[in-house]
């Protein structure tokens, strides 16, 4: 039987170092390519693989990059509302749970990096850039990243939940 944990060191929040690191490694990296890149220059790194820095206005694959300003606060609420309801279910849930612990974690600290830039920019700083021959993938940056790994995540658990042994936790 499940029960709320008491402090943040038995709740999920205690994953909470994960959405930092990812918050961190994904502003230092924007903040490089804003320092070091023109738009739309671009460096091959790997025959499928260049550091290509573009600007999204909208949301995943420019989604409603188009719409006349009004994505930017859109996507900001969002932002905000998902990491406060991710941040709510942490508290609510056990630190043993890694796999939801961790998916949670992740979706808050890209979306946290993201909201910055929408925040101080009016778009989103892109660099990562995959193609195969004259293809590429829409550029994505590593908040992008890490929200798409949590989410991925928070599939798996929907078919395969963490599971915890109770013996385990009434040892505590």
């Amino acid at each position: 039987m499940s029960t709320v944990p008491v402090s943040w060191k038995d709740s999920g929040l205690r994953w909470y170092w994960v959405a930092v690191f990812v918050f961190l490694a994904d502003q230092l990296s924007k903040q490089w390519v804003l320092n070091n890149f023109e738009l739309y220059e671009s460096i091959q790194l790997l025959p499928i693989f260049n550091f290509t820095y573009v600007r999204n206005y909208g949301a995943a694959f420019s989604f409603l990059s188009e719409a006349g300003g009004w994505q930017r606060w859109f996507f900001a609420i969002i932002a905000v509302g998902f990491s406060t309801l991710l941040t709510v279910w942490l508290r609510k849930q056990s630190h043993q749970f890694w796999r939801t612990n961790l998916a949670y974690t992740l979706v808050i600290g890209g979306a946290i990096g993201n909201l910055i830039d929408r925040l101080m920019h009016g778009f989103v700083v892109d660099f990562i850039d995959f193609y195969w021959k004259t293809s590429h993938y829409p550029a994505f940056n590593i908040a992008d990243s890490a929200i798409f790994i949590g989410a991925v995540l928070i599939i798996w658990e929907a078919f395969k939940p963490d599971v915890v042994d109770d013996k385990q936790e009434q040892v505590k």
